[in-house]
Parts: structure tokens; sequence; C-alpha cells
């Protein structure tokens, strides 16, 4: 009886071994879903992944493509070596010359601001009025910039931060002394998604011939669909 009794203990033991073993295979989770969004333009078009560190603004945005609003809608306002920014609903059917950057849609959306998340070339990123009058920093309920920037000499960079009172993450280091980027704005304006296709559309729409308050002289219109993938 002794040794059917300890058979019987040791398979016990033996099936409650595995059955723990298996355990974290239930925990598994489904990874957590991504959200991109095709922006078409005349230069070539660009695929932005937007981040679910961000949902407020991630929600906001798509909510806004899937309606069609930013369809037809123009960059109005591009700085070479810069930034490239549109979404001023007072952009659609424009006349030649007319300022453009400040519509809106009446609300604005809390800042979203994440450490990891920087403007590193091709970051895309809520713009916002001015602290005076903005001193948490709200996002515009619509307008939005994409991040073309400079490549950053290191001793420049840390140059630039010790003016600023700021310290460099590794990571910010790394990016803008590569891909580069626009350093200045990070902590200060919500980024919420970046370019993974299309860099180069960037550059092409940055490069356009400008007027008056930085708006190209030929109309640079934009499309957007979400993606699924």
């Amino acid at each position: 009886m002794k040794g059917k009794k300890l058979t019987f203990l040791l398979f016990f033991f033996a099936a409650l071994t595995s059955c723990n073993a298996q355990s974290p295979k239930k925990q598994n989770t489904t990874p957590e879903k991504k959200y991109y969004v095709l922006i078409e333009t005349s230069y070539g078009n660009m695929t932005v992944e937007l981040y679910n560190e961000t949902p407020k603004h991630r929600d906001n945005f798509i909510k806004l493509v899937k309606e069609g609003f930013y369809n037809d809608l123009l960059f109005h306002r591009v700085i070479n070596q810069f930034m490239i920014q549109g979404g001023d609903p007072n952009s659609r059917n424009a006349k030649p010359g007319q300022m453009l950057g400040d519509g809106t849609l009446g609300y604005t959306v809390p800042a979203e601001f994440v450490p990891g998340l920087i403007h590193k070339k091709g970051a895309l990123a809520a713009a916002r009025q001015a602290d005076q009058v903005n001193p948490t920093k709200a996002s515009s309920s619509c307008q939005f910039y994409i991040v073309q920037g400079n490549v950053w000499p290191a001793d420049r960079l840390q140059m630039m931060a010790r003016q600023m009172g700021r310290t460099l993450t590794q990571q910010q280091i790394d990016a803008y002394t590569t891909i580069g980027g626009t350093p200045h704005l990070d902590g200060d304006y919500t980024v919420f998604g970046q370019v993974i296709e299309g860099l180069d559309v960037i550059d092409k729409i940055a490069a356009v011939e400008c007027g008056p308050a930085d708006r190209p002289v030929s109309d640079v219109k934009m499309k957007m669909s979400v993606i699924e993938r």
C-alpha cells in the first residue's frame, strides 16, 4: 500500500507541476492594436503610426480622419529644415494669399507628454496656441505638424540642452545625431505618431517655394484614410 500511495503522490505532484508550467501560456494577452493613417499628397504618400501612449490625440485624429475632415485641406505652413504644418479647416478652398493658421474646431485636446516620444524626423505632433494664452499646453483640435528638422552634431546638441537647462536621454542623443529632428520642442508639444513610410515626402514638401507666413505658393493638399493592418 505504501508503494501505491507513493506512486499516486508522485503522479499527482507531476500533474500539478505540469499544470503550473502551462499556466503562463494562459496569461498571454493579445498584442495591443496598432493604428495607421495614410496621408496622400501630390508629392507622394506618408504612412503614419499613431501612438497608443497618447490615446486622447490618437482617438481624436482617427475620428477626424474617418469623417473625411482632412481631405482637401492644405499644408499651409512649411518651413524647410523645421516642419510642415496642416489641418486648418480654413485652408479648404482658401484663396491665394489668404492668411491661415487660426482655424479650430472649437475645442482642445489635453496635453499628453510622454518622455520617450520625441521630435525626431517624421514625428507627428499637435500644434497649439502659445503658452501666454495656453499655460496647460493643450493641443489644437485639428492642426498638426510633421517634423523635418536637422541632424545635430553631438557638441551643438549638448550645448543647446545646457542653454535650455535640460538633460538629454541617450535616446534623444542617438535620434538627433543620426536621423535628426527638432529637440527644443520636446516636452512642450504632444507627439502622437511617427511617419514610418515616406520620410522623403517630408523633404519634398519642405522644399517648396513659400510666400508670406510660410504658406506654399502652390497649394499642397492632403487626403487621409485609416489603414487596417
